[in-house]
């Protein structure tokens, strides 16, 4: 294929109305990582921190300062409004539609910067802070949920990956602006920052009006005539074009398939293969942020100048740079390498330059020193990158089936804001020094590059190769191969349009054997029409 990434032969239609609409809804992770990145140069920003103090924190120094506990309430709130809306995006996106879902987790994300921007007192921000984070989680699970829903299985991996590069954007973004409002002696050095989330919000919500609804959502609706225009307009084909029609045709099947099998409730998605599927996905985004990543852009800024680096701000800038620049190559990857070896890629390298920066952080104490943690850091943060950063949301967006699609992708979400919220809460009190906390600074990285080990072995034992399978195969995959590590070269062979008529009645028998009697059916009518 080359090194450009092709339309197979075999795909009818024309790609560019999904890939272009995919990666507009993956703007929706601008919100995601501006409003995360905003809080790392806020916190470190000398008038807010008198703004918002409430004393002194060494009385002897007469300067107004918070305390570590007031920052780490600040910074994790957020992350805890995530992990609220991440839950609440399952009956949202399936009672609205995953289209009205996504503007109305807007609005939800306006109240809080407008609650953040006016406030003056942590009170009030730290309430906007959860509004804002709120709206943050609704979108980080809807907007996947959009995209593998409408994205050509041949390039969904690129696509879906293209939120995590819009999530490393808004930070960027979000640094460059801190950098600029930093020295601002009065209240616009961070109401600038905060109020610049208002574009961001527009912008979406603007593109979400003219955008259409996914088709395998109003195929789970019944509302077929209206799938039919959805998918005809992001396949660019005549609604009457037989490979449009075999494809909603396949799609009603593997859902009906699905549903005669077993129902959707919260209860029986913690069961069977769609709970073990919901367990990987949790495991996958927990990792990820286990791995380290939000520690650097949270509270990187503060983190540099307690290591003696001088522009911590720039540092930071440095480090989203590096952080845009290297989701590039991780989207060519997922397509090309395929999930399971860009995330072994990327455990692996995240795993090494971890230990070193901790070794060097914690044994040497100069100016070279300082240097080699800056550079390992960035090698660490391109590894993540290319690799995780992505290929969680990608895995996630592609394991469950239809019926259970919103429930499961809410729940992995929310299992990724809460370890979040628990690194933002936790870190000042390993990092900092002081009374009653670890003082660990650079040893902190051995946690975070031992959690990059697990997670190498976690992708072999656990993750499944689903590149270049539609949604509805990967629940072939699963109900065909047993071990992760056997999955590459699976083959997809089920007809579900043929399936979905001989599963009556068979509630108990498995995909394979509902195969084989399909496969035998048709043997026979065929054998009965010719002997006619």
């Amino acid at each position: 294929m080359g090194f450009m990434l092709r339309k197979p032969d075999d795909a009818a239609g024309s790609a560019a109305p999904a890939i272009l609409i995919g990666l507009f809804v993956a703007f929706g992770g601008v919100l995601y990582g501006y409003d995360t990145g905003t809080i790392s140069g806020i916190i470190a920003m000398k008038y807010w921190r008198r703004q918002f103090s409430t004393g002194y924190i060494n009385p002897n120094d007469h300067i107004p300062d918070i305390t570590s506990s007031q920052s780490s309430m600040i910074v994790s709130l957020l992350s805890a409004g995530t992990f609220f809306g991440a839950l609440t995006a399952a009956p949202v996106a399936d009672y609205f539609g995953r289209r009205i879902a996504m503007i109305l987790d807007c609005f939800v994300f306006c109240f809080g910067v407008i609650l953040q921007t006016a406030a003056t007192a942590i009170p009030l921000f730290v309430a906007g802070r959860f509004f804002a984070g709120f709206g943050v989680g609704l979108l980080s699970a809807t907007v996947p949920l959009y995209q593998s829903e409408t994205a050509p299985k041949w390039i969904r991996g690129t696509i879906v990956g293209a939120y995590q590069l819009a999530i490393t954007i808004g930070l960027l973004l979000a640094a460059i602006v801190n950098n600029s409002t930093k020295d601002r002696n009065d209240t616009g050095c961070y109401r600038i920052p905060v109020a610049v989330q208002f574009a961001w919000a527009i912008i979406l919500v603007v593109g979400m009006i003219v955008l259409p609804e996914t088709p395998r959502f109003l195929i789970k609706k019944n509302k077929h005539e209206a799938a039919t225009k959805s998918l005809a307009r992001l396949r660019r084909l005549d609604v009457n074009d037989p490979a449009l029609v075999e494809e909603l045709e396949e799609i009603q099947a593997n859902h009906e398939y699905e549903m005669s099998i077993g129902t959707a409730s919260y209860l029986e998605i913690l069961r069977g293969s769609i709970g073990r599927r919901l367990a990987t996905g949790c495991a996958v985004q927990a990792l990820q942020q286990l791995a380290g990543v939000n520690f650097i852009f949270y509270y990187g800024t503060t983190f540099f100048e307690h290591s003696g680096i001088n522009n911590s701000f720039v540092i930071t800038l440095i480090t989203n740079i590096v952080n845009v620049v290297s989701t590039f190559p991780g989207l060519w990857m997922v397509e090309k390498w395929g999930r399971r070896p860009l995330l072994l890629f990327g455990a692996v390298g995240m795993c090494v330059s971890q230990f070193i920066v901790a070794i060097v952080g914690t044994t040497t104490d100069s100016g070279v020193a300082n240097k080699v943690l800056i550079a390992f850091v960035c090698v660490y943060i391109f590894f993540f990158a290319s690799s995780w950063g992505p290929v969680a949301w990608v895995v996630t967006g592609e394991l469950f089936p239809l019926k259970a699609r919103a429930k499961c992708l809410s729940i992995t979400t929310a299992a990724n804001w809460l370890l979040n919220w628990a690194i933002a809460y936790a870190t000042p009190y390993m990092v900092d020094s002081g009374p009653g906390n670890a003082n660990l600074q650079s040893k902190v990285f051995f946690i975070w590059g031992g959690f990059c080990l697990i997670a190498g072995v976690f992708v072999y034992t656990c993750i499944y190769e689903t590149k270049g399978l539609s949604l509805e195969e990967v629940d072939e995959l699963y109900a065909k191969v047993p071990h992760a590590w056997q999955s590459k070269g699976f083959v997809p062979s089920v007809n579900f349009t043929d399936v979905r008529d001989v599963a009556a009645g068979r509630k108990g028998s498995g995909l394979a054997e509902l195969e084989a009697n399909a496969h035998a059916k048709q043997l026979s009518e065929h054998v009965e029409k010719a002997s006619v």
